[in-house]
């Protein structure tokens, strides 16, 4: 699970079917998740008499305390769209579009500068943990960092020209 957030890419969930214990896990310590509408999810160890400690970590900071801690105490199952509803998951799709969604959001990530995703997926997972001052004081370092790449450099010369483009031409 670690590796999911020490990953410098990030990492997409495809549910199709029961994520349950570690399987929640799973989905919750993923960057990106998506499912199926006949998608399920549950840390139901309890109903074993089996709290689900390891899995309540990244659970918790997914989807906040008060719905964490009523799927651990219940160990009740909740469908896709409740999972949705309470940030596990970004988007439901039907069975045959998952995999078009899931595809798209792949393609858009693929797309974009591999240093400035790794800078940006450490930067995310971050500052989450610190208190609001320290994740802006941390922001403004990763910003000035992320302006000295080349991919920053090229991306702004190319807005910018294409601004002055417009501006001679009233496009």
């Amino acid at each position: 699970m670690l590796a999911i957030g020490d990953s410098p890419k990030p990492v997409i969930a495809k549910v199709t079917g029961a994520a349950v214990a570690a399987g929640c896990q799973l989905v919750a310590s993923c960057d990106l998740a998506y499912a199926d509408r006949g998608a399920r999810f549950a840390v139901s160890g309890i109903d074993l008499g089996l709290f689900c400690s390891t899995p309540s970590v990244a659970l918790s900071r997914k989807v906040g305390a008060a719905a964490a801690a009523e799927m651990l105490f219940t160990g009740r199952f909740i469908d896709a769209h409740e999972a949705a509803a309470i940030g596990l998951l970004n988007r439901v799709a039907d069975g045959d579009r998952l995999e078009a969604v899931v595809g798209e959001v792949a393609g858009a990530i693929a797309e974009k500068p591999p240093q400035a995703l790794a800078l940006g997926k450490a930067f995310f997972r971050q500052q989450l943990e610190m208190p609001r001052t320290g994740a802006y004081e941390l922001a403004s370092r990763r910003m000035a960092e992320n302006l000295a790449f080349p991919c920053a450099k090229a991306g702004i010369d190319a807005f910018l020209s294409r601004r002055a483009v417009r501006a001679t031409t009233g496009n």
